[in-house]
Parts: structure tokens; sequence; C-alpha cells
């Protein structure tokens, strides 16, 4: 039986920036990846002046990102669905959004919908946006909350008995994958190897964002062999990724050398214990072992298929 992976994103243009990497690693390996995008992401900011000039940026923004989407999929080679819901935007200053939009929908209702993907699909594996939605953006929050709830309940039979037959997912995780130690150690080999770079301003700015985000990894995916197909995947939205986007800042043999992994912290497990970590947002002085032997290096670790 192949293993399978199933990544729950907010937008399109998220699984692309946020584990593209790891899920053109485990296709490569024979691994099922599906990638669910909750909304369209109608309400995104077109964030390239090239893609201005496409009328279809005005016209139709919800096709031309269905487009990019599908580009995405191609490079990357992952079974795609869409969730099906309106993006939401950023909320308003009382903390509201748009009604209809997919943060203002219950949980209890989205949920119902990623279970019946998630019978249909039958992953091992989950992996969505941490507590914090990776940052606060009411789609993400609500990505991960409806990711929750699927993987708690996709295997009783007595909750949401139309969706399918249950089936339980064995791991769930939340993306890591922008975190201080990364930013640490790229700093260390600039510093050590490349003093003049012009790199350091940015990687310093990057520092002051991550100073007070701990390190909460729990798996560690080398991705060496595959950021270019993430970055290409990214340049494939267009509308939201420009050619010069910061994005693309750093070299990628420089992150190999310094950090070539996509993290991940486990979450909920029924194949092992879910190792102590702060929870994304709070402060600690948890500081990973010097040479990484209690990372995981395989979302599967600990998963037998037949």
């Amino acid at each position: 039986m192949a293993k399978r992976l199933m990544a729950v994103h907010a937008h399109p243009d998220d699984e692309s920036s946020k584990g593209a990497a790891t899920y053109a690693r485990y296709v490569r390996e024979g691994v099922e990846v599906m990638v669910v995008s909750c909304t369209g992401g109608e309400r995104g900011d077109v964030l390239n002046e090239l893609v201005l000039r496409n009328p279809k940026s005005e016209r139709d923004i919800a096709g031309l990102r269905r487009e990019e989407m599908a580009a995405a999929q191609r490079i990357l080679g992952f079974e795609h669905r869409w969730l099906g819901y309106y993006d939401s935007g950023m909320a308003s200053e009382d903390g509201t959004v748009p009604e209809g939009s997919f943060a203002s929908i219950p949980v209890e209702i989205s949920a119902e919908v990623l279970v019946h993907l998630v019978r249909e699909f039958k992953p091992h594996v989950m992996v969505t946006y941490n507590e914090i939605g990776g940052y606060p953006h009411p789609d993400h929050i609500r990505c991960h909350e409806i990711s929750v709830r699927a993987y708690e309940v996709a295997g009783d039979p007595n909750a949401y008995p139309e969706a399918g037959e249950p089936w339980q997912v064995s791991k769930l995780y939340y993306d890591e994958i922008f975190n201080a130690g990364k930013v640490s150690a790229i700093k260390n080999v600039l510093v050590e190897k490349y003093p003049d770079s012009p790199l350091h301003e940015h990687i310093d700015g990057m520092t002051k964002w991550m100073r007070d985000r701990p390190y909460t990894a729990t798996t560690r995916v080398d991705v060496s062999d595959y950021l270019e197909a993430r970055d290409d995947a990214l340049r494939a939205h267009a509308s939201q990724v420009a050619p010069d986007s910061g994005w693309f800042f750093l070299p990628n043999d420089l992150v190999r050398e310094a950090w070539p992994y996509e993290d991940y912290r486990l979450a909920r497990s029924r194949v092992g214990e879910v190792p102590e970590r702060p929870a994304a947002g709070q402060a600690s002085d948890w500081v990973a072992d010097p040479d990484h032997s209690k990372l995981e290096t395989d979302l599967f670790q600990g998963i037998v298929t037949e």
C-alpha cells in the first residue's frame, strides 16, 4: 500500500511557499500526496506588476488563481482538491470578516467537507498550520481549526456519517518551516564564509522578526534536492509572487549548506508519543539538541502500511 500525505492550506500559493519541497520529495519517492486549498484566494492582492497588465487580474482573479494552481500542481506532481470556500481576506479593525467567507463559516460545517476528502483519500499523515495559522490571517487560523477537527473525528463512525467510511489518520503535523533555527544557521554561514555579502541585511531583518519565536520542530525533512522545484512552483503563482520577490533572495546553494530542511511539529499521533515542545507563539528557552538526535527525519516515521 502506498503511503499517503494530505496537506491542507488556506489559499492557492500557500502550498508552494510552505512545504512544496517536501511534497516534491515525497511524490518522487512514490508517496501519494494531495493538497487541499480551502479557498480560491479571491481576495488576495496582485503583487506582480506584469500580472496587473493582464485584464484577467481584474475581470476574473479567481479564474487566474486556478490557472496558477494548476501550473504549480503540474510542477510538483501532487493531487489537488478545492474545499470550495471564498477567501476571507484580512480581518477588519473590529475583527470581523465578510459574511459567507471561509472564516465566517462555523468550524463544524467546513470540517465535514474536509472529513469527506480525508475518508476518500485515506491519508496516513496530515499537514496544516500551527495554532496561530503560521501568521494570524483568519483563513489560516480556520484552516488549522478544521484540520484538527477532521483529524480527530474522521475515524469516528458517529461523526458525519454521510461523509464516507471512517478513516483514522495516523499523524498530524504543523508547518514550522519559517523558524529561528533556520535563520540562525544561515546567519552563521554568512558570517563565517561570506562576511561581505549583501544578504546580511536581509537576514538581520529576519532575525529580528524571528527573535521571539521558539524553535518548535520535532521533524526535519531533507529537501536539498527539491529547492528548485519549490521555486518553480512559487513562480507559477505569478499574481502573488513576482520574479524579484523576496522569496528568492537566498541562493539555494546557501540554503543547502546552512539548512537544507523543511521543519514540522508533530501535534497529534496514534503511532507513538508526541514530544513535548512549546506551542507556536509561546516564549521558551528550549533549544534543539545539538546533534539533532531527537528529531524525526520522515513524516511517516513509525507508520507501517500494508
